[in-house]
């Protein structure tokens, strides 16, 4: 009776580690691992890259170890969200002026050396989410620069970033927060409060002063801009955690969302920067994040 004890503890421990899913998702390249992003010696050389594209990087992996190739992306400009007079535009920067792993427009380059997927190479990426879209089926596609519409640039259509892409306080479309500019943004306002109780999940819940206080980026001197990871948590794309717990999460989203017919989580994710569309500037204050 033991021995059968045992095997079917052996069968069931073998059923959870064929079905459970490491936090890194598809970030974990096929289990490759985190040395698909960082290469722990030789920089990009150290994931394939040639010696000769290489040496175009004069910081070749210097930073955060990084074992992608850059160079194709080197003082590249790029206009995101809009035609030509409503655009965000960023200057990823040159070879050889990185200062920081966190910069950013080092952030935006560091991405794109995996996503943009015209200009950079592929590498083992597909070229569409791991995770189907909920609800409405299908997927996604994580080669941004291949999806551009005819009549725009490869970015036109994507969310903005960059130091022109503020999040601000005040306003018809904004929340009653306080700070913006220079200023880290704090959730003081009786309707930016009552959000951030409404959905706990909310990237705002950091437990600093106020409930929240929170720096996007760091453009410049400009702190409430967007860049990637204001948006995504790229180390974990099944579970978001913040001061209040953990919260299930999809594509690398920095937040709850869980898309589900009759929900509002995903529309509450989109609402932590775009507070004037949210239930609470509208007067409806008790509706919670399901």
């Amino acid at each position: 009776m033991k021995k059968l004890a045992l095997a079917v503890l052996v069968v069931v421990a073998s059923i959870g580690v064929a079905t459970a899913q490491d936090v890194l998702g598809a970030h974990n390249g096929y289990g490759r691992g985190c040395v698909m992003c960082h290469a722990p010696h030789s920089g990009s050389q150290g994931n394939g890259v040639s010696a000769t594209q290489a040496a175009k990087d004069p910081q070749n992996g210097m930073y955060a170890l990084w074992g992608q190739d850059l160079s194709p992306l080197f003082g590249q400009v790029f206009n995101f969200s809009g035609d030509g007079a409503n655009t965000y535009q960023v200057t990823l920067p040159a070879a050889g002026t990185i200062t920081s792993a966190h910069d950013a427009n080092t952030v935006i380059l560091f991405c794109l050396s995996c996503h943009d997927g015209v200009l950079t190479s592929v590498g083992m990426m597909k070229g569409t989410t791991v995770e189907t879209l909920p609800i409405v089926g299908g997927n996604a596609p994580t080669l941004l620069g291949k999806a551009k519409p005819s009549a725009g640039g490869e970015y036109t259509n994507d969310h903005p970033v960059g130091g022109s892409a503020v999040v601000s306080c005040g306003g018809q479309y904004n929340w009653d927060c306080t700070g913006g500019g220079t200023v880290a943004i704090q959730m003081t306002g009786a309707n930016s409060s009552q959000f951030i109780i409404n959905n706990p999940g909310s990237f705002w819940n950091t437990g600093k002063v106020s409930g929240a206080n929170q720096s996007l980026a760091t453009f410049g001197t400009t702190v409430t801009a967007v860049t990637c990871t204001s948006c995504h948590n790229q180390h974990s794309m099944t579970v978001y955690s913040n001061n209040n717990g953990n919260y299930a999460t999809m594509f690398f989203i920095k937040g709850q969302y869980t898309p589900l017919a009759g929900g509002n989580a995903v529309a509450q994710f989109c609402r932590n920067c775009h507070g004037g569309e949210s239930n609470e500037m509208a007067g409806v204050k008790g509706v919670p994040t399901v």
